[in-house]
């Protein structure tokens, strides 16, 4: 798996344990593979990011992380006060 803009980050389609519907701007968003959160939070919360991306790369190398992902998925819609 290559690393990097377009890489697998972003690609991932591996299912998060538990999925993230929230409202962006008055639309409704769906996050529901690493890829999606991926994208997401690196498109519009750089600032706050660093340790779901972190999260989400272990996951996509290995399924067994994935609930460390879906805590800082949590975190961070918490922090973006999106959940």
């Amino acid at each position: 798996m290559s690393k990097g803009v377009g890489g697998w980050e972003t690609d991932c389609s591996i299912a998060l344990r538990a999925s993230f519907r929230i409202i962006l701007n008055g639309e409704p968003v769906a996050i529901e593979t690493i890829g999606q959160a991926y994208r997401f939070i690196t498109r519009e919360f750089q600032s706050l990011h660093h340790d779901a991306k972190a999260a989400l790369e272990a996951a996509a190398e290995n399924a067994m992380p994935s609930v460390r992902a879906i805590n800082a998925l949590r975190t961070l819609f918490v922090r973006a006060k999106l959940l």
